[in-house]
């Protein structure tokens, strides 16, 4: 986000949520047991994407985006997935591998084949020499397609934290 100006990258999808959830994440991933039934197979999609980011699998990472996916993050817009993987994929990647994140709380619903998966974290570490401690929030929307789940928006966000915390 623009807060920070090293670009913490597309917040490492923030990042990172890399890992899944739970109400209290743990460190390994897991299903989402919090979640309705019938968005857990999403949320399944939302935590692959996260981990290939993780490994820093940037084709993985990729594989779970729809075409036309439209990413926001730090004000700007990438408009398709060829956009984004061109861009800001591979420093997301980079910066996922380095920066921890907990999920501390993730929400979820929809219908049919649309689903949204909303994610709260913090994300902690060293990236580029600079100390990286904000709280995050992302949102994905995902639509069935051919037996499982494309991400077709990604909405993330970050703050510093507040200096009494």
């Amino acid at each position: 986000m623009r807060f920070i100006r090293v670009r913490v990258p597309a917040l490492a999808a923030l990042l990172a949520i890399a890992f899944p959830v739970s109400a209290h994440q743990s460190s390994k991933p897991s299903q989402p047991s919090g979640l309705p039934a019938s968005v857990r197979s999403a949320a399944a999609t939302v935590n692959a994407f996260h981990a290939a980011l993780h490994r820093g699998d940037a084709p993985a990472a990729a594989a779970l985006l729809a075409d036309n996916a439209l990413i926001f993050e730090e004000g700007g817009v990438e408009r398709s997935k060829a956009e984004y993987v061109a861009h800001h994929l591979p420093a997301d990647a980079a910066f996922s591998k380095i920066v921890a994140l907990n999920v501390t709380r993730r929400a979820g619903g929809g219908g049919g084949a649309l689903a949204w998966i909303a994610s709260e974290g913090r994300m902690t570490g060293i990236y580029k020499g600079k100390a990286v401690d904000r709280v995050t929030t992302e949102t994905m929307l995902l639509r069935q397609a051919g037996g499982g789940w494309k991400i077709i928006h990604i909405h993330w966000s970050s703050a510093a934290l507040p200096e009494d915390r």
